[in-house]
């Protein structure tokens, strides 16, 4: 996730600065740019002492001729409007990435049960390692955008390969659960770093180091996959679930619905707040970067909290294609809106009303409490069509009922074990 999300804090400016290199963003003053503030000032060299001979605070007082004055003042309220313009663009190059990799999620996730997990890992880090390195020569709004966009392809062969694989080698529950918390909790990690070491490379080193640093370590990584893992065809021996039978169960729809609100809050702060900083704050490059470091810290805990808890859930290559798809819905539809509404509403109001739609949403989840799992429906199922196709020991069943006391202390073991 450090490929993903180191980009927030180096983006927004870049774009301003390839298209404005005579007036980059360094060149302006750091200080608010909304169209209420005056211009700059600087300290006044004289006339600091009162009658009585005390020191007074410096007075702000402006160095520049009037006219000079007024063109500055111009100048910061047209930037001032070309950032919240850029917004739209910006959420759109950021909401590309979401969006290739949920019309590729679907694909991958049967795909690893015909083919396994290691080919389409190792070509998910073959697709990450050429697109870092476009972003770090890239020079123009479109080679970013495909460079944005092929990180989709390569998000999505590595997450769900790479999580399929877990669940497919860790076959106890518990183990499975703690292996997930662990490889959880290196995805938040890569959020947790991803966005601080972005902007302090950016602020002191420049817009291609940090791209060929992640570029080196993709290049490592898939080379242990190359030497360790030793990518092969590996078919599975059980068959999947359908896309239609899990995107029709209700609980997995309220689930995948609370995924797709919870990210798109802070989807939607990737491209706005960053240059909301910029323009109301005057913040530099690694100051947006460390912005996002209490959303981060808080993922970070919640993965290694609620992996080992989540021990029972048993996640397979399209289970979890599909939970991806439901981040992805709202990593691309966030950052998408995110300009308009900020353009429109504002950007207060925006983060009102995702907050607003996450409390009404946040009920719902009450009725995730105790679902049915798969194996409880198979054996309700089952014990239907034995009841069925055997009229007869159903007589017998009901001759005999008086017999045994109703559902005293007798239970139905298969299905009690399933359930525990």
């Amino acid at each position: 996730m450090c490929f993903c999300f180191f980009l927030v804090p180096i983006i927004p400016e870049f774009l301003y600065d390839i298209r404005h290199p005579d007036a980059p963003l360094e060149s302006f003053p750091r200080t608010p740019l909304t169209p209420h503030t005056p211009p700059p000032t600087t300290p006044c060299p004289g006339n600091n002492k009162d009658a009585a001979g005390d020191v007074l605070s410096t007075a702000g007082v402006s160095t520049l001729s009037p006219d000079e004055n007024e063109t500055l003042y111009r100048e910061m309220e047209e930037r001032h409007k070309e950032l919240v313009g850029e917004t739209v663009e910006v959420g759109l190059l950021f909401a590309s990435k979401a969006f290739v990799q949920l019309l590729v999620n679907p694909i991958v996730g049967p795909l690893t049960h015909r083919i396994g997990y290691s080919i389409p890992m190792f070509a998910g880090f073959v697709v990450m390692f050429i697109s870092t390195l476009i972003f770090a020569f890239g020079r123009s709004y479109l080679v970013l955008f495909i460079a944005r966009a092929l990180q989709g392809i390569g998000s999505s062969c590595s997450s769900v390969s790479g999580m399929g694989m877990l669940a497919d080698r860790y076959t106890d529950d518990k183990e499975r659960g703690n292996a997930m918390g662990i490889a959880l909790g290196g995805l938040a990690l890569g959020v947790l770093i991803g966005p601080p070491f972005g902007g302090i490379m950016y602020e002191f080193v420049g817009k291609s180091a940090p791209f060929l640093v992640l570029s080196i370590l993709a290049l490592g990584d898939g080379l242990l996959q190359l030497f360790m893992l030793q990518p092969s065809v590996q078919k599975a021996e059980t068959e999947p679930p359908t896309l239609k039978a899990l995107i029709t169960d209700p609980y997995i729809l309220i689930a995948a619905g609370s995924v797709t609100f919870a990210n798109m809050g802070i989807a939607m702060l990737e491209p706005s707040l960053p240059l909301w900083m910029v323009d109301n704050m005057g913040s530099s490059r690694w100051e947006q970067g460390v912005a996002f470091l209490p959303a981060s810290i808080s993922y970070l805990i919640g993965t290694n909290l609620f992996g080992p808890l989540g021990h029972k859930i048993a996640v397979y290559g399209s289970v979890y294609a599909l939970g991806d798809v439901a981040f992805c819905v709202g990593f691309a539809v966030g950052p998408a809106l995110s300009g308009t509404l900020v353009k429109t509403i504002g950007f207060e109001w925006m983060l009102f009303g995702i907050a607003i739609i996450c409390f009404m949403y946040a009920p719902l989840l009450t009725l995730l409490k105790n679902p049915p799992t798969r194996e409880e429906k198979k054996v309700c199922t089952d014990a239907t069509i034995a009841t069925t196709s055997n009229p007869d020991e159903q007589n017998v069943t009901d001759a005999n009922s008086s017999a045994i006391p109703p559902n005293k202390g007798i239970t139905n073991a298969a299905y009690e074990t399933e359930r525990l």
